[in-house]
């Protein structure tokens, strides 16, 4: 005997869009499938609707995907409290390296895609307060935050693509097989250029730069 057909008013009703059901199960994805899942047709399958009804919350795929970032940011665990002010500086912009690491696609379109979300900005204060309890200009403070920020991304976006033990090993062989005759600098640093673990080189490259925001003026305007 043939099933009765299921009227559609007798369906449960699916929950309402908003715009944070929307990201929420964009993290979702991503965390299960990557960042090239996550697309307005995939998260429509998803959300059991049609992905024009997105575009109501979201303008296009690159603000979803800052959208999603800015979520990120609000798994970070708060500020330190104890230390210096520089150690803390460092300790926030290493937690969101790591952060970006996990997902460097991800790292990758924020290089294009800032996010402008209450997580991100967040971040933003915790830096610029940092700065401030050190003693920096203000000037010198906010051009900063916006290198620190750069230098982080751009760190965790370097393995969006995946690491390549062969290329490493091939540019440790470049190196190291240069003649001094022709290339007298690479051949003096050729044992530092690659050395060191990933981590102190992270740190080291977040103190150069704090060091370098404390004590480079910002340019005065010209009319």
């Amino acid at each position: 005997m043939p099933a009765t057909p299921r009227s559609r008013r007798e369906r449960p009703a699916k929950p309402a869009l908003t715009r944070a059901g929307i990201v929420a199960a964009a993290v979702e994805i991503l965390r299960a499938e990557g960042l090239q899942k996550v697309t307005m047709r995939r998260l429509a399958q998803e959300l059991d609707t049609g992905p024009a009804s997105l575009y109501v919350y979201v303008r296009n795929t690159a603000e979803l995907h800052a959208a999603v970032l800015d979520e990120l940011l609000g798994t970070l665990p708060p500020a330190p409290s104890e230390g210096g002010w520089r150690e803390r500086l460092e300790q926030v912009l290493v937690g969101y390296t790591t952060m970006l690491l996990e997902h460097p696609s991800l790292a990758r379109s924020a290089l294009t895609s800032w996010p402008s979300g209450p997580h991100y900005l967040n971040l933003i204060e915790t830096l610029l307060g940092l700065l401030d309890e050190g003693g920096v200009p203000r000037d010198r403070a906010a051009w900063g935050v916006d290198l620190l920020l750069q230098r982080a991304t751009a760190t965790a976006a370097e393995h969006a693509g995946g690491e390549s033990q062969e290329d490493w090993n091939a540019l440790g062989r470049a190196l190291g097989e240069v003649s001094d005759r022709t290339h007298p600098h690479i051949a003096a640093a050729s044992g530092a250029l690659l050395s060191g673990a990933p981590e102190a080189r992270v740190s080291w490259a977040f103190q150069a730069l704090i060091n370098g925001i404390e004590h480079t003026a910002v340019p005065e305007p010209h009319d």
